[in-house]
């Protein structure tokens, strides 16, 4: 059975398209790298050169924050759901944004 770890669509050209990848492991931290050495081609999207999982990287344990739980040292069990979700940036480029605005529409 193992732990499925859910891949977000940016991700998946480097998992031959796959949604959801089983791996094995007894920490998230073990899962993680179980799934990058499987799938070489995510170490540079998910880790920096320093080996540490990248902050825009948030990983969640059956719906729970693993930041709030023990990080990458949180324990996983046979059947548990690790989710990649990265964080995403972006804007308007040249386009300055109300602040008192709601729904920040541009002016």
């Amino acid at each position: 059975m193992g732990i499925s770890i859910q891949i977000p669509t940016p991700l998946r050209p480097y998992t031959q398209e796959a949604g959801e990848v089983d791996v094995s492991g007894a920490t998230v931290g073990e899962a993680m790298r179980s799934l990058v050495g499987t799938h070489t081609a995510l170490q540079a999207h998910l880790y920096g050169d320093d080996g540490k999982l990248r902050s825009f990287v948030n990983l969640f344990l059956n719906d729970e924050d693993v930041r709030y739980m023990q990080q990458e040292e949180t324990p996983v069990k046979d059947g548990d759901t690790l989710t990649i979700i990265p964080s995403i940036a972006g804007g308007l480029p040249g386009k300055k944004l109300d602040s008192f605005h709601p729904l920040g529409v541009p002016r």
